[in-house]
């Protein structure tokens, strides 16, 4: 029983005595733990994760897990399902990291509001009052927390006010916060007023400078540890008084994951449903088998008013995933631009296959809205998504190379004429989708839009350039939208003016120069991003929002 609070064996502090973290009790209530590289942090963080699984069901504790190290710590965790966690992120994101205080912040409102409806002031009141309620306690674990202090920035000024405010009023509402660190040292951290409020310290291997940082100024005692998984408890805000030495317990991987599958079949046996674990890979793509709402919304009967929704990928935020919504209006096309080819494919590909599921679902018919012009040569069929969709489909999605593509746009052209002489009129949705824009030479601008055709000259017939930059403006009032995936700036340039690029309101951009980056964003922002990073802006309400893509 958790309501007055949580005991979780750490290890042996002797020949018969064992290390127990206390949380809970008078000021002992928040965590934080030192411990350079190999001292045995990540065993100590195992143990705590373990074994709170072990003594407490999920109705008593949840456990919100968050890794900012270059590692895979925390994956077990999400690969067994363990029913405790709420919130499981491997290499982590500042900005999911963000998220996850916001939702513990508004918890802890919800829980106020909750106490004061009581007429109590913490957990053991409220539950002593109300045996039957469900309050597990929380408890929030971050790896490296000083990766949200690496730049002195906004989020960094945000992280700070409300890791402050769950470390100062969590006490009362059952939300403990346990911070670990290689250092403690740096210009940019959380507050020392902070810290100082988190009584229990725990140390492992460090530096003379981070023992006193971690214990006391007058506390010396962690720069003689020696061992991997030697360490001081000492819940006493740091004082020498306090100090308890203890050796971490050995947990290895093949114990961890026969423990992990036991709670996982425990967990079946429950009757309390849980909502879904929320799991933030940053070091893979995003997986579209995790976007319940891609086949709820595809199964939706699409109408002439509904907008289509474009999946891209998963936010860096607990939040629904991003995406894209095409209404009838001008600018409603998408715009991808970066030279990560799987990342590309893997948004278009999305993009095709829940948008063609969805006019499949009620028209069988439905493949003559689409078209895709891919520009993939022969020899790169092994990085061709359009292969696997249609290998996967009961239909055949239209694929057309470079040869064919003026052929086909000819038409498509053909079908916008008609809708313009009749706007009034519900057409069905069409989506052009071009893949490697770069490939397609006769949609590259005329001469003579950079200015070397002579007023003299004949009227020529409409190039496939000028089709599609009309296709662009004219086609999304009337239910045509286009989805383009084009290598680099220079050659976006090379087929669409700023005018023409106005047309695409959403855009997303991969890693890129500062000044691509400007000039599709407005912003240097991208040239910053990592693997398996996107930005999508919206250039009618500019904003900004970071995702990780889709994969193929």
């Amino acid at each position: 029983d958790s309501r007055r609070g949580v005991e979780i064996p750490l290890g042996r502090a002797g020949a018969t005595k064992h290390q127990r973290l206390a949380l809970g009790h008078g000021t002992s209530q928040h965590v934080l733990v030192s411990g350079k590289t190999g001292s045995g942090k990540s065993t100590l963080f195992h143990a705590m994760i373990v074994n709170v699984a072990l003594r407490y069901s999920p109705d008593e504790v949840q456990l919100y897990l968050i890794d900012f190290k270059k590692g895979v710590e925390f994956k077990p965790y999400a690969t067994h399902a363990l029913p405790h966690a709420r919130v499981i992120a491997i290499e982590s994101e500042r900005e999911f990291g963000l998220s996850v205080l916001e939702r513990l912040d508004e918890e802890l409102k919800l829980r106020g509001d909750v106490f004061r409806g009581a007429g109590v002031q913490d957990v053991a009141s409220y539950r002593d009052a109300n045996p039957e309620a469900r309050l597990p306690r929380i408890l929030l674990i971050i790896d490296e927390f000083q990766e949200l202090f690496v730049k002195e920035d906004r989020l960094a000024q945000e992280a700070g006010l409300l890791l402050d405010r769950l470390v100062r009023q969590g006490r009362a509402f059952g939300i403990h916060v346990i911070l670990g660190s290689q250092t403690l040292a740096g210009a940019y951290s959380l507050a020392r007023s902070t810290l100082g409020q988190m009584a229990i310290r725990i140390a492992l291997q460090c530096s003379e400078s981070d023992a006193h940082l971690i214990l006391s100024e007058d506390n010396t005692a962690a720069r003689l540890l020696n061992r991997p998984g030697e360490a001081i408890y000492n819940d006493a805000n740091g004082v020498v008084e306090g100090n308890h030495p203890f050796q971490v317990v050995w947990l290895s991987d093949q114990q961890r994951s026969e423990l992990l599958v036991r709670l996982k079949n425990w967990a079946r046996g429950r009757q309390t449903v849980d909502p879904p674990t929320i799991i933030f890979e940053g070091n893979v793509a995003a997986d579209q088998a995790q976007n319940s709402r891609l086949i709820e919304v595809s199964d939706k009967a699409p109408s002439s008013s509904d907008a289509a929704i474009v999946w891209l990928g998963a936010a860096v935020a607990i939040k629904e995933p991003t995406h894209v919504q095409l209404f009838r209006q001008s600018g409603a096309n998408v715009l991808v631009v970066g030279q990560d080819q799987p990342m590309a494919s893997g948004i278009l590909a999305t993009a095709a296959a829940s948008l063609l599921y969805r006019q499949l679902t009620h028209d069988p018919t439905a493949t003559d809205q689409f078209l895709v012009l891919n520009g993939l040569r022969n020899d790169e069929d092994q990085h061709d998504p359009w292969l696997r969709i249609n290998q996967h489909l009961p239909v055949v999605l239209p694929v057309v190379g470079p040869q064919r593509a003026t052929e086909e746009l000819e038409k498509w052209y053909a079908e916008l004429e008609r809708r313009l002489e009749d706007p009034e009129e519900k057409f069905t949705p069409r989506y052009l989708l071009i893949h490697h824009l770069a490939r397609f030479r006769e949609l590259r601008r005329d001469e003579d839009d950079f200015g070397f055709s002579s007023f003299d000259e004949p009227e020529k017939a409409m190039s496939p350039s000028k089709m599609l930059g009309k296709i662009l403006k004219e086609g999304p009032t009337l239910g045509m939208h286009t989805l383009v995936w084009c290598d680099s700036y220079n050659n976006v340039a090379r087929c669409f003016d700023r005018q023409v690029l106005r047309d695409f309101d959403s855009r997303i951009v991969f890693q890129m120069s500062p000044n691509d980056s400007s000039n599709l964003m407005d912003s240097p922002a991208a040239s910053r991003l990592g693997d398996h990073r996107a930005y999508l802006y919206s250039d009618d309400r500019g904003e900004v929002e970071k995702f990780r893509p889709y994969g193929t």
